[in-house]
């Protein structure tokens, strides 16, 4: 399966923030749209990082709560992996797994076109298993 499905059935949306934004926002913004990271953008098309929950808590532990007052920036993560809708949902599995990351921002000629997470992996990868026990069954009952 590529990418490109999953954003089909999830959709193409992707939540950002201002790198000038507080911490405290960006707390909001996670809240209110029950996601586990945004994309940091001064435009919403261009991507300056992504920052998620996990930036959070290690600066949090690192410096306190000083940092809710600190600009988004300040704790994104700059260098991004990211994902093509042509890549192999296989390829970002292997990929969020070697490099320990949940959210891939998908780009098709440099712009975001959709974010994936280890969530949308995992119910992909469920959804093709259902398929096959599908066949499967269908197969032996032919």
């Amino acid at each position: 399966m590529r990418i490109s499905e999953i954003l089909r059935r999830k959709g193409t949306g992707v939540i950002t923030i201002a790198p000038n934004a507080t911490v405290r926002e960006l707390l909001r913004v996670l809240s209110a749209h029950n996601v586990g990271a945004v994309i940091v953008s001064p435009d919403g098309a261009d991507m300056a990082g992504i920052v998620s929950e996990r930036d959070i808590v290690r600066r949090l532990h690192r410096d306190g709560a000083a940092i809710l007052d600190s600009p988004v920036s300040s704790i994104m993560t700059a260098a991004v992996h990211t994902c093509s809708p042509d890549d192999h949902v296989e390829t970002l599995n292997a990929t969020m797994t070697e490099h320990r990351i949940r959210h891939l921002p998908v780009l098709r000629d440099g712009r975001m076109v959709g974010i994936v997470s280890i969530g949308d992996v995992v119910k992909s990868q469920i959804s093709e298993l259902e398929t096959e026990r599908e066949h499967l069954v269908r197969y032996l009952h032919g």
